[in-house]
């Protein structure tokens, strides 16, 4: 027997009530946007099998909002189940179907967020039908049949279908190509996996959001099944990751979460379609004879989905964990490492990367739910820890605080173990290299530097071997042509003659002429030391081998650092200066320059001479150089203990030729 609200029919025409208060059905709606509205309305269309569906907004010459409808060609309202479609709240005929979409009956009531009134025109192949439900009474629906000939203009060129129309709006809508980006969202795998279906917003067709598509096949016990999952780029409206299992009409028998939902920013649905789900039944009892083997397959099914989707992950990890890492950098994260050597600090960069790297592949969660102040924290823990005698406590720390199972985290020891052993790898190779550079250099230095200067292109080995005058120097990059240009052109204005004060014993001042004094400068993008950003400028002065160094070179590197102190090109505060004289020796005779170097001892860096504010100057030998390498690296070194081949044989120009080319 049926209560108050039932329906009400008179001649052709009928009414009713939903059975629930109007109060009671804006409280549902509170949280909706307007926006919704149109979404729950076109879903109706597609859940009535509609292949098109067209929504019209129009806008008055105020440039508000006029009207809104919404065109299906779906199989149109069954009024003849009139209570199921509109009499009842929250309990409509989908809710045991999978395949439909509207929100169990409440979906056509949500227009009031957006309108004052809707009216529903709808056609059958036996009947033409007019719904009309008042915002003001929003619990209350009428309708009428009608003539053929009375019927909307939209659905008398159709077979049948649905024509909805949104009258009186007082909420405003997003832009259009907003409203088109949101219906994508809401839509986009449901027409990527129904190339049928297309959906159009004032004649634009709503396209696919952008994902990336994975297909495959595969047979269990003579049935054939097809997979496909859909990697989107963006986070879809449900925000839920679905396996969903469809029958050979292309219909949703069955939707379950996947394993793969809550993961950071990683969104897919999965479609498996076969003949097998025709005669699916989810919930089949255990006593039931087809149970075991109904079982089996479901099981065979989310296993192969699970390794897809596995790899899938796998490979979008990875970029994601790139992309992270690139934006803990940006941001300041990782530690810095002023006060090390230069290569010592770049292989504790790399380090610390990788194993954060290997930390976020193994578990996520870890870093996504930290702050900007407690990753930075986290991050400078780890990496003192991994290279303080402490180290071996780092697996039993990380095993305590990552979600992997022994296997996952016995794989990700052997990562880290084997990332930590290329870095050792890759140190070893470059201070090698460095160690016969340093050979061959000394041998120039100290029994070919007579005729070394007459080679041309002496330079390139100085710009391939900067590493040498201090880790801080290992790459000066390129030539910077104002600032290069300038510094040159102030040098100049000092003068400097070769006198016979200046020659190094063995030496003659014809062939010292032949010589040239090289000349480097370079700006770099730097910090100081309170880690402010400020432009690093390098000037290396090398005195032809020829030349010991003595006061009066001291007086001019003196004359020059004054001299760009005063020069408006180089006045800038964010402007620091090095400015390196190098010679192949110290004259014994000089007593100025090693006062110099005496008086600033305190400060602890080799060969410095003048320390100001923006600028200082340095004074030093290959020789000294050399000793400065070979003690700095002087554990590894003897480690290597890399025979380094008598060099006599070689001529001068093939030390050279090396020099010019080795690998930094």
């Amino acid at each position: 027997m049926r209560d108050m609200s039932s329906l009400i029919t008179t001649h052709n025409e009928f009414s009713g009530a939903a059975q629930i208060t109007d109060e009671g059905i804006k409280d549902h709606f509170k949280k909706f946007d307007p926006i919704q509205a149109i979404f729950e309305l076109v879903w109706n269309g597609l859940d009535a099998n509609a292949t098109l569906v067209k929504i019209e907004i129009k806008y008055n010459e105020l440039g508000g909002l006029d009207y809104v409808s919404i065109l299906d060609n779906g199989e149109g309202i069954d009024v003849s189940n009139i209570d199921e479609n509109f009499e009842r709240f929250n309990e409509s005929s989908k809710k045991h179907n999978e395949d439909k979409h509207g929100s169990h009956g409440k979906g056509r009531l949500s227009f009031h967020k957006l309108c004052r009134k809707a009216v529903w025109y709808t056609k059958r192949h036996d009947y033409n039908v007019v719904i009309n439900i008042d915002g003001n009474s929003i619990k209350q629906f009428n309708g009428s049949y009608i003539e053929k000939t009375n019927q909307n203009k939209y659905l008398t060129a159709i077979e049948s279908g649905t024509y909805v129309e949104l009258l009186g709006p007082y909420k405003d809508l997003p832009l259009e190509n907003k409203i088109i980006e949101k219906l994508s969202k809401e839509f986009g795998w449901f027409l990527a996996i129904n190339n049928d279906r297309n959906i159009y917003i004032n004649n634009s067709k709503i396209e696919t959001p952008l994902c990336d598509i994975y297909k495959d096949d595969f047979d269990f016990q003579n049935e054939k099944f097809k997979i496909i999952v859909i990697r989107w780029n963006e986070k879809p409206t449900s925000a839920k990751s679905y396996n969903y299992f469809i029958e050979n009409k292309s219909r949703v028998v069955y939707k379950e979460y996947s394993k793969f939902n809550n993961k950071k920013d990683f969104y897919i649905s999965s479609y498996i379609s076969s003949n097998w789900f025709n005669s699916y039944n989810h919930d089949i009892l255990p006593i039931d004879p087809n149970y075991n083997n109904t079982r089996k397959f479901i099981t065979a099914i989310n296993n192969k989905l699970y390794s897809i989707q596995s790899e899938i992950y796998s490979e979008f990890l990875k970029k994601y964990v790139d992309k992270k890492i690139c934006e803990f950098e940006e941001q300041g994260l990782f530690p810095r490492y002023d006060n090390l050597p230069k290569e010592y600090a770049e292989f504790r960069e790399k380090h610390t990367k990788e194993l954060i790297k290997n930390i976020y592949l193994a578990d996520p969660i870890i870093f996504n739910s930290l702050n900007k102040k407690q990753k930075s924290i986290f991050i400078r823990l780890l990496d003192r820890i991994s290279v303080s005698n402490e180290n071996n406590y780092l697996f039993d720390i990380l095993e305590s605080v990552l979600e992997l199972s022994p296997d996952d985290m016995k794989r990700f020891a052997g990562h880290l173990q084997r990332t930590s052993f290329e870095h050792i790898i890759s140190t070893i190779e470059v201070l090698q290299q460095r160690e016969l550079s340093v050979h061959k250099l000394s041998e120039i230095m100290e029994k070919r530097y007579k005729d070394v200067g007459e080679t041309p292109d002496l330079q390139k080995i100085i710009e391939n071997n900067t590493w040498l005058f201090g880790p801080q120097y290992t790459t000066i990059g390129a030539e910077e042509d104002t600032f290069s240009r300038i510094a040159k052109e102030l040098k100049k204005q000092i003068k400097e003659e070769v006198s016979e004060a200046d020659i190094a014993e063995g030496a003659d001042i014809e062939g010292v002429n032949k010589q040239v004094d090289l000349f480097l400068a370079r700006k770099i993008p730097s910090y100081d030391s309170q880690g402010n950003q400020i432009y690093k400028c390098v000037i290396i002065e090398i005195k032809r081998p020829g030349v010991s160094l003595n006061k009066k070179h001291l007086y001019q590197l003196d004359e020059y650092a004054e001299i760009i102190e005063k020069h408006p090109a180089f006045s800038s505060q964010k402007m620091r200066f090095d400015l390196i004289l190098i010679g192949r020796k110290i004259s014994r005779e000089d007593k100025m320059i090693h006062q110099r170097l005496s008086s600033l001892k305190d400060k602890a860096e080799l060969g410095l001479i003048t320390d100001s504010d923006r600028i200082k100057c340095y004074v030093k030998d290959w020789f000294t150089i050399f000793d400065e390498f070979r003690l700095s690296n002087d554990y590894l070194l003897k480690t290597l203990n890399t025979k380094l081949d008598n060099l006599s044989k070689e001529s001068t120009e093939d030390l050279v030729s090396v020099l010019q080319t080795q690998p930094r």
